[in-house]
């Protein structure tokens, strides 16, 4: 650089020169760092998790509520079945879920968001992540969870359930379990979709059988645990397959004779 192009500092002291204006950590290039660094920060703590489960459902969940107590079963008994537990990190349902996962000698993980009225990870959360996006913490449930437990909750609950049913439905994802649990409070919408949404044929009959809904605790671990024994079993089969395949283009269609020919 020469004339008026030539720097009166140098690139180390810009960088550690703390004056001048901050408008740059609110422009949108910046914000993809940002999003890019949780990315890279959720996929190095649950890299090595192993099997899971994601627990969803409502903040709002009493102590007393019963489904505070199930999901505190749920906890403990995926962990039980050989399953860490990955919830929203928050009070209510996830609470209790990281609890009895915890008090089992489990892994419990929660995956918190940044929001105004949210009061951080509850205490029960062993490895622990708060995100400033939604998208990203979606992709950590899905990507370490090999299902999902959901249970009663509002919009934030419908959210999650959907983008699993979703992505199973497109098969962006490799189809996983799917528990409702409280046949009360889904029934009318497991309804809905039979008697609107596929009588309307805005979705098929398979997509009716992505889920199941129950109000046994037991029941959903075993349906989870047979869940995943078949998915192994798949993917065995599927490598299996490949490895015949490579071993039959390798091997030549015509047997050498005795001299070689």
């Amino acid at each position: 650089m020469r004339r008026k192009q030539v720097q009166q500092s140098t690139s180390e002291q810009r960088l550690l020169d703390s004056r001048g204006p901050s408008d740059w950590v609110h422009t949108d290039p910046w914000r993809v760092l940002r999003i890019q660094s949780e990315f890279i920060e959720g996929f190095g703590m649950l890299a090595e998790l192993g099997a899971a489960i994601s627990v969803f459902g409502s903040a709002r969940t009493k102590l007393d509520d019963r489904m505070y107590a199930a999901a505190e079963e749920f906890g403990r008994k995926l962990v039980g079945a050989g399953y860490a537990v990955i919830t929203g990190g928050g009070p209510g349902v996830m609470e209790a879920a990281n609890k009895g996962a915890s008090e089992a000698g489990g892994v419990s993980v929660g995956l918190g968001i940044e929001l105004p009225f949210e009061n951080g990870m509850n205490e029960w959360v062993d490895i622990g992540m708060n995100f400033r996006y939604f998208f990203t913490r979606k992709t950590m449930f899905v990507k370490y969870a090999q299902g999902f437990v959901v249970m009663p909750g509002g919009f934030g609950t419908l959210d999650e359930l959907f983008e699993a049913l979703t992505l199973a439905q497109t098969r962006k994802v490799t189809s996983f379990p799917v528990v409702l649990f409280g046949t009360a409070y889904w029934g009318g919408l497991v309804d809905w979709l039979r008697t609107t949404m596929l009588a309307d044929g805005k979705i098929s009959p398979a997509d009716l059988d992505m889920f199941v809904v129950t109000d046994d605790v037991d029941e959903a671990i075993s349906y989870i645990v047979k869940a995943g024994e078949l998915a192994d079993a798949a993917a065995e089969q599927a490598a299996e397959a490949a490895a015949d395949a490579i071993d039959s283009t390798s091997t030549p269609t015509h047997p050498l004779g005795s001299d070689g020919s």
